[in-house]
């Protein structure tokens, strides 16, 4: 989707100092009127249509009673957010995606929608002509199959005996990311008994497919020619020889998937803290003939309705939870303030944190550092077995801000920031990064087997999170000569563009990676004069938009990256523009001037920043999440630096994000 910026007057200069302390009084006030009774921040976070279809599939495959009431209102949902193209698209505003398309048409159709009304009519009519359901990717394919319709050989083979395989073998799920384990252990098991959904209501979707040679996927740009024929070559094999494993082989590799699961079943927060996860094992259990009432399935189903978001109208599913990262970026927020009400709140967000630092349990991420003490935070209430390290380095740089302030309270926080920077550092890859919740997760060719369509089968390095990393190593103290911080540097340098910029992976995306990188290089005391920086700036100032803000939308994922397509502007990302031009010291701009102008004209009367846009990253190119917390948080940041750094006349912001 091409954004053609509007022209529009120069803003002029940024609000008056009057007017900007009541907007970041506002902007406070609203903050802290969403936190929660005991201290923590959780706002609600949003995918696209695939999560709330397949939760309606999943009661359908389960055969579960009919709550016509909470189908009426994701209903009302699923056809709030189709495309004028007729499909669902994976961002708000969003291109047509068949697999979305194709899951939010059957789920509606599930709920008793007349395939013959219009929405439905215009759907179905354009699923046909970008290629029909047999185009859509391999998750969707294995639901169609679960239906019965489709056949399972249209489905990657992944032979549940896999999991048996050593540590040392090429294809492994010890080397594939987090969510790649979680999602996969249960759905082995799944692919393998080949369950028919019961389907009540007996729906099918025989409709959406195209005539025989009519539609073909779409080749895979992050495949490799040579790995992708290997591979083909591989699953071929594997479909031949599927129906003869030996039957005490196969049973032995399905307990084991079973204990991998169960191990990880994480009670009421769900296996890996996401839906697919939960989903899967679900349907493994009911699968293997698990009653309702059995510990492990009752336990792994309660946990997915925890994701439910209901209101009078309209209901959805979210994909997992955001209670730690909320909290300690709305913590930072707060902190910049100054408001001695809202650092108040942030003792007790920290006091909050603090005992959910996960101090004994060794997670996956041991298998590549067996001698490391676990020390980190997950993203959700709860996921033990995997802590990451961007929620990590968020939770101590709030942390460590926080201890001036607390007087003789202050050596409270000190254990879980020690603890914590030990694990930080004991989680940097060999290049000098980090990657969100395993080290050196880089077998890059595992990204060719026919399963891992989608291209993010792994959690290798990445700029933003290893940016927060050195932004929390450089704030505790550590030198920007030691060996550790000149390797993590190196990466980030290495690892900028020529324009300037830096790609981000967990957020939406250039404006995402810049902000993120000079944070860093600003707390590791590099030189703002120097070429690193300077580029970074030039191409900031380069990508703003006429009305003073920042946007990015989600198509800037595409891999053949030739530079910044405009799009318009978002309270977030302009937030994190302003971030990043100040970290570079560059407050006494006009572009920084400007992009407060847009905050402080877009703020709405509740104190708040609306924005319907989609700049959180799930899976580049696959799947996006519209975080509702980031215009709450983030712009209250912007402007309260902006006034921080203005005061007191200096170049360099003394956190180290």
């Amino acid at each position: 989707m091409n954004f053609v910026a509007p022209i529009r007057h120069d803003p002029g200069a940024a609000p008056s100092p009057v007017a900007l302390d009541s907007a970041i009084s506002s902007a406070t006030a609203a903050l802290l009127g969403n936190q929660h009774d005991d201290g923590h921040w959780c706002f609600e976070l949003e995918a696209d249509a695939t999560i709330p279809a397949e939760y309606i599939l999943l009661r359908h495959f389960l055969g579960e009673p009919d709550n016509l009431e909470l189908e009426a209102k994701m209903g009302r949902y699923l056809r709030s957010i189709q495309g004028e193209h007729g499909g669902w698209p994976l961002f708000h505003g969003g291109a047509f995606d068949v697999s979305a398309s194709v899951k939010a048409y059957f789920a509606l159709k599930m709920i008793g929608d007349d395939p013959a009304a219009p929405h439905m009519a215009k759907a179905r009519e354009a699923i046909l002509a970008h290629g029909g359901a047999g185009t859509a990717n391999v998750f969707t394919r294995i639901q169609l199959a679960l239906f019965g319709e489709m056949s399972w050989n249209a489905t990657p083979s992944m032979p549940v005996e896999m999991i048996l395989l050593p540590r040392w073998f090429p294809i492994h799920l010890g080397k594939m990311s987090y969510w790649a384990r979680t999602v996969l252990a249960p759905l082995l098991v799944v692919m393998a008994i080949k369950p028919k959904a019961r389907n009540p209501r007996a729906i099918g979707v025989q409709e959406l497919f195209a005539a025989p040679g009519s539609g073909r996927r779409k080749a895979k740009t992050h495949v490799k020619r040579g790995w992708a024929a290997l591979f083909k070559s591989l699953d071929v094999l594997l479909k031949q020889v599927d129906p003869h494993w030996p039957t005490k082989l196969r049973a032995r590799a399905i307990e084991r998937a079973v204990e991998f699961t169960r191990e990880r079943l994480n009670g009421e927060d769900g296996l890996g803290g996401i839906y697919p996860a939960m989903a899967n094992s679900v349907m493994m259990f009911d699968a293997l003939g698990y009653e309702e009432s059995h510990p492990d399935r009752a336990t792994a189903r309660g946990a997915i309705e925890k994701l439910l978001v209901v209101d009078e109208e309209k209901a959805y599913l979210q994909p997992c939870v955001s209670p730690v990262w909320d909290t300690a970026l709305a913590a930072h927020a707060l902190l910049e303030t100054g408001d001695v009400q809202a650092e108040q709140a942030v003792v007790e967000a920290m006091r909050w944190l603090k005992p959910r630092q996960i101090l004994d349990v060794k997670g996956d991420w041991v298998d590549e550092r067996p001698g490391l003490r676990p020390g980190g935070w997950a993203f959700q209430y709860n996921n033990a077995h995997y802590p990451d390290t961007d929620d990590t380095a968020a939770v101590v740089l709030a942390m460590d801000r926080l201890r001036p302030k607390l007087a003789g309270d202050a050596a409270a926080f000190d254990e879980p920031v020690a603890r914590a920077r030990e694990w930080i550092e004991g989680m940097q890859s060999r290049n000098g990064g980090w990657g969100a919740f395993d080290a050196d997760n880089t077998y890059d060719y595992l990204n060719n087997i026919p399963f891992a369509d989608h291209g993010a089968l792994l959690d290798p390095p990445t700029v933003d999170v290893s940016a927060r990393c050195i932004g929390m190593l450089a704030q505790l103290g550590e030198p920007s000569d030691s060996p550790r911080m000149k390797a993590a540097l190196a990466y980030l340098e290495r690892d900028q563009l020529p324009d300037g910029s830096w790609f981000g992976r967990w957020g939406v995306n250039y404006v995402y990676g810049t902000w993120s990188a000079l944070c860093a290089l600003n707390a590791a005391g590099a030189d703002l004069d120097g070429p690193v920086v300077q580029r970074a700036v030039e191409w900031l100032c380069s990508v703003q938009n006429p009305d003073g803000g920042w946007g990015e939308d989600c198509d800037s994922y595409r891999l053949d990256y030739d530079g910044y397509v405009a799009a318009p502007s978002t309270p977030s990302q302009t937030a994190w523009a302003l971030l990043g031009l100040m970290a570079a010291g560059a407050v006494e701009t006009e572009a920084v001037e400007r992009g407060i102008r847009y905050l402080a004209e877009t703020q709405a009367e509740d104190g708040l920043w609306p924005q319907d846009s989609y700049t959180g990253g799930g899976f580049p190119r696959v799947f996006y999440l519209r975080y509702h917390g980031y215009p709450k948080y983030f712009p209250l940041w912007a402007m309260a630096r902006y006034r921080n750094l203005k005061r007191s006349n200096t170049q360099r912001v003394p956190w180290g994000i």
